[in-house]
């Protein structure tokens, strides 16, 4: 965990935060506006899968699963925490 809190936001988690539309599936890295339809396995169609794609480059990110949730980071755009996405 960071020393402060809250961390500073990536450009991945700032425009997570400001729910801007992703540019990139999350689960499979294909650019939405090239993909009408996107075909994922079960678990990420119902929301179980973490990310495993930047929404904003598409690029494959490094992801950790933890218990209490997981984080993912994109070598450009920084990282995400699921902690920031719990309300």
């Amino acid at each position: 965990m960071p020393s402060c809190w809250p961390p500073q936001l990536g450009e991945w988690a700032a425009a997570v935060a400001a729910e801007d539309a992703p540019i990139f599936h999350p689960n499979t890295g294909q650019k939405l506006s090239d993909a009408p339809e996107v075909h994922v396995h079960a678990a990420a169609a119902a929301g179980l899968d973490v990310p495993r794609y930047c929404q904003v480059c598409g690029r494959r990110m490094v992801v950790q699963v933890r218990p209490d949730g997981w984080l993912a980071r994109c070598s450009r755009h920084g990282e995400l925490d699921s902690v920031l996405l719990d309300n």
